[in-house]
């Protein structure tokens, strides 16, 4: 049936002077909370085991570098998964996207839990369940990044797109917020371990019994904006082969996954950074938090502001330049103990500033490269981040020094020696500071989709077929 008044829909757009009745429902808000839940829950697995890197390592009696693993895995197997995830959500559809995922989700975080259940006596294989049913929340990843903007695209009208890509666009960092709290929380212990991992398949198995039961149509039955008729009007790989052509979209694609490549070494390694100076695992999970948090109301803000000036660049190229301070800051912080209100401020700011960043990008990538699909044009960015996210971990991981004089550190290993981080947290600086120039030198572009609209309204404007947005 919503197949059928699809179809209605489109006819009524090829026929000039035929009214096109724009129209919302009701039950995009229920969409929107599924594809929340489900980053939330992926995220919350991604970070599982980063707020307590120690803990873990010692109750599996692993080094701190097999442990970083299990959050690396998840980069890894994005990168080549990343072009299927697209392919799946602009040619399949965002109802199986969402299905699928949910399931992969579910699957693996159950079977992570089977890793320390005692009865089954796995012995050498625990840790073996626990990297396979990570790699399975790690197939769920890109297909779950990639819906917000989708989503928004497909079911919400082109005033609350920006607002609807940023409420589950920051669904993922409010999944990393819990796992930072939540992890040192649950695991005072080693012994801890398999509660923490019960408790983070609860949200798993939510998402997925929602999304099954719940998502019916991959398309609502009339579109909500002119733009939505033509979301996936280029076939995946001639719009792959637009993409690498489109020089703001490149540039774009470098710059916005180098940031997300560093937030992902600036989340996964927190704890392992700060423990040798001193710092417990409660208070790297704050600061976790507080980048979060704060990341969460900037997107909040921006979101809004967003929809109300479409001034995409702007926005992005200033919160890019107030970004590299904080980052800066951290870096020259961390090398010194007893700083922990100016650690506080600069992870507050740091998240304030820099991720607020994400979904307005993301809404930007779509915006220069239109009339690409939104899973090809954001999932292309999400692999190059994977790619430099690997580049930037496995780096920090070599710049690192062993040392012997860390009489302060609350690292709980018996595999590893205390690891001193200032050499990479100065050089991810660097980093950072170098991919923020770059991007406000030389980004430009078009905001495609709106002049496609603007366009197409103006048409109709002359036709006298402009319908009222309807809510149903």
């Amino acid at each position: 049936m919503g197949e059928e008044m699809t179809g209605q829909a489109e006819t009524l757009l090829d026929q000039p002077g035929k009214e096109m009745p724009f129209r919302t429902y009701r039950r995009r808000w229920f969409l929107l909370l599924v594809v929340c839940l489900l980053t939330c829950s992926n995220a919350m697995l991604w970070l599982t085991f980063a707020p307590v890197a120690d803990k873990t390592s010692a109750y599996f009696h692993i080094s701190l570098d097999t442990t970083n693993w299990l959050s690396l895995v998840y980069l890894l197997i994005s990168i080549p998964f990343g072009l299927v995830a697209t392919w799946i959500l602009d040619t399949v559809g965002l109802k199986c996207a969402v299905i699928l995922s949910a399931w992969l989700n579910m699957v693996g975080s159950v079977i992570r839990a089977f890793s320390i259940i005692s009865f089954l006596n796995l012995g050498s294989l625990t840790y073996a369940y626990l990297f396979i049913g990570q790699c399975l929340c790690a197939l769920a990843q890109p297909l779950v990044f990639f819906c917000p903007t989708k989503l928004a695209a497909l079911w919400f009208p082109d005033h609350q797109r920006a607002t609807a890509n940023m409420i589950s666009s920051m669904s993922n960092p409010l999944g990393i917020l819990i796992a930072n709290l939540l992890s040192p929380a649950l695991v005072s212990e080693k012994e801890d371990i398999p509660l923490m991992l019960g408790v983070y398949t609860i949200p798993a198995v939510t998402a997925c019994i929602l999304a099954t039961v719940g998502v019916r149509n991959k398309v609502p039955p009339t579109p909500p904006s002119a733009s939505a008729t033509n979301s996936t009007s280029q076939p995946f790989f001639t719009g792959l082969k637009m993409l690498l052509t489109n020089k703001p979209y490149i540039i774009l694609m470098v710059c916005f996954g180098g940031g997300i490549g560093i937030f992902t070494c600036f989340s996964a390694l927190l704890e392992q950074i700060l423990c040798v100076k001193g710092y417990s695992n409660f208070f790297a999970g704050l600061n976790g938090a507080l980048f979060t948090v704060f990341g969460l109301l900037g997107a909040f803000l921006l979101g809004l502001y967003i929809d109300k000036t479409k001034k995409f660049i702007e926005a992005t190229k200033i919160s890019f330049c107030l970004t590299a301070f904080p980052c800066i800051a951290f870096a020259v912080i961390s090398r010194f103990r007893n700083q922990t209100v100016p650690l506080a401020v600069t992870s507050s700011l740091f998240g304030f500033f820099g991720f607020s960043v994400y979904p307005i990008a993301m809404e930007l990538a779509v915006e220069c490269s239109y009339p690409v699909g939104e899973g090809t044009s954001t999932g292309l960015i999400f692999v190059t981040s994977q790619i430099e996210g690997v580049i930037f971990m496995l780096l920090s991981q070599a710049l690192t020094v062993k040392t012997s004089a860390a009489p302060f550190s609350t690292c709980d290993t018996e595999e590893s020696g205390a690891l001193d981080w200032t050499i990479s947290t100065l050089v991810l600086a660097g980093i950072c500071s170098a991919v923020i120039c770059f991007y406000v030198i030389f980004f430009h572009t078009d905001y495609k989709r709106l002049q496609a609209e603007a366009e197409d309204a103006a048409s109709t404007n002359n036709t006298g077929a402009v319908a009222p947005a309807l809510e149903a």
